[in-house]
């Protein structure tokens, strides 16, 4: 059975709203490498709508030829959402509307390379409760962002910054 992975960027504060305003200046060879392995190990990808919403308006226009790009436009994306309706737009996306944690059970036996899980700190609290996420990779970076969302109120860990 394969796993469900979700990385989340955050904070040296926590904070894991809006990666995409803070995060990447930050990038080092050590987090390409964590990168390309995760990459690697997952051939797909689960999100909340939000995070759809987001990398969908972002991602499908971006130039291929870069590694991350081609994955996240290629790899199959799996959609959790009460208010999305099909079709959804972006290649390979299918929408998980019904039952989340009984089709969640069915995907983690359908293939032998793992569920990454982006952001959707949501989606990965209500996994967490139903005790189907398998790992939690947080992916520290150098920056105190001083306020916004924490990682304890997104996923609903019991943890301290």
């Amino acid at each position: 059975m394969r796993k469900i992975v979700a990385v989340e960027l955050v904070a040296l504060d926590g904070v894991m709203v809006k990666p995409e305003e803070w995060a990447f200046p930050y990038s080092n060879d050590e987090i390409n490498e964590a990168n390309a392995a995760g990459r690697a190990a997952s051939d797909s990808l689960l999100l909340g709508r939000k995070t759809y919403e987001g990398m969908a308006a972002f991602w499908p226009h971006q130039p291929g030829g870069d590694p991350m790009v081609d994955y996240i436009n290629g790899v199959k994306k799996y959609v959790v959402s009460r208010t999305l309706e099909e079709p959804l737009e972006w290649n390979n996306s299918t929408l998980i509307e019904g039952n989340v944690a009984e089709e969640i059970t069915q995907l983690k036996q359908e293939s032998v390379k793992n569920i990454t899980i982006l952001g959707s700190g949501e989606l990965v609290r209500s996994l967490l409760g139903y005790g189907l996420l398998d790992e939690l990779r947080l992916m520290l970076h150098p920056v105190v962002l001083g306020g916004g969302r924490d990682i304890t109120e997104s996923c609903g860990l019991g943890i301290s910054f």
